[in-house]
């Protein structure tokens, strides 16, 4: 047995060859599906916990049942299940006929979205700058190329299946929030985008962040859906750092090269995760915005209540 050193690294980041591009495809490929899925699953979920959350709402309890039912099933089955869907002589396409649109051969068709989107503008090949240098060997044009189609039944397959669990996180969160909050921004006469978006989402931080990130780590590991729906193709567009490193093990033999990969990811993963943290942790007050606030404690608590009442009656017509 020879000691190799970080040859297996060489390859799928230095060395030009087909090691590296599968590599940087699959990192493109797999920056498109967190790109899209991370933000749709966590603000479809939220706004279907602020929906189910509702006490005027009838059924809640079968309608939770209802979402969160994709979550528990397998994820052999839902993938099985949309490779039926999205056929195409599919239930997707024939839908798509009532409406007179042409649907695509789903999981058979490479072309990225972006490159679609501007080929109907008369845009087919990129400017010499973007397709003559890039990363991982991968052209800059190829990587804006945008998630294939395929790809793209897949994300909506996994916000599908994924969206009712951070459903639930939010239900429970926004339950521990209560009535008092919202009652107190209605009286001062907010209206229900902003009790949203000014009153419940600020308190709903440490959720959105522990959703976020169990999102970014879900995302860059994705297999499943690989394997037993495309296995990489069409075209090697779906496919993903994870199943190209159980692909170089298992069928290829390179057990090495396959660990390098993992770390790789593993590597990408805790990147990602400390600049989220890093971007929505709480930022400290300066000197002055804390000498601000407290004085405006101050003046507040001094304030008569009747003076307080008459400028929340005021407040509220001027909202109106």
């Amino acid at each position: 047995m020879d000691f190799i050193g970080l040859k297996n690294y060489q390859d799928i980041l230095v060395t030009d060859g087909l090691a590296k591009s599968d590599f940087g495809t699959a990192i493109r490929n797999n920056a498109w599906y967190t790109l899209l899925v991370v933000p749709l699953q966590t603000v479809i979920s939220l706004l279907l916990a602020v929906l189910l959350n509702r006490k005027i709402l009838k059924a809640r309890s079968f309608f939770r049942t209802a979402f969160y039912f994709p979550s528990v099933t397998s994820s052999v089955a839902i993938t099985v299940l949309w490779l039926f869907l999205f056929n195409a002589s599919g239930s997707i396409n024939a839908m798509l006929n009532w409406f007179g649109v042409k649907g695509p051969n789903w999981f058979h068709d490479p072309r990225g979205l972006v490159h679609i989107l501007l080929s109907c503008f008369g845009i087919d090949n990129g400017p010499a700058a973007l397709t003559q240098h890039g990363l991982l060997g991968i052209s800059w044009w190829d990587w804006l190329s945008g998630p294939s189609v395929a790809m793209f039944a897949i994300i909506l397959m996994v916000i599908f299946t994924t969206s009712g669990t951070f459903m639930l996180m939010f239900i429970a969160a926004l339950q521990n929030i209560g009535d008092a909050t919202e009652e107190a921004a209605i009286m001062d006469g907010a209206n229900s985008w902003q009790r949203l978006w000014e009153v419940t989402v600020p308190q709903l931080k440490p959720t959105i962040f522990t959703v976020i990130t169990l999102g970014i780590i879900g995302t860059w590991q994705v297999f499943d859906q690989i394997y037993t729906g495309t296995q990489g193709g069409p075209a090697k567009t779906t496919l993903t750092p994870a199943y190209l490193s159980y692909s170089a093990a298992f069928n290829s033999q390179e057990w090495g090269r396959g660990a390098a990969i993992s770390f790789v990811l593993f590597a990408i993963i805790v990147v990602m995760t400390w600049a989220q943290n890093q971007i929505m942790k709480d930022r400290k007050l300066s000197r002055k915005q804390k000498a601000d606030y407290e004085a405006m404690k101050r003046e507040a608590r001094s304030m008569p209540r009747d003076e307080v009442m008459s400028l929340r009656m005021t407040r509220k017509e001027t909202m109106k």
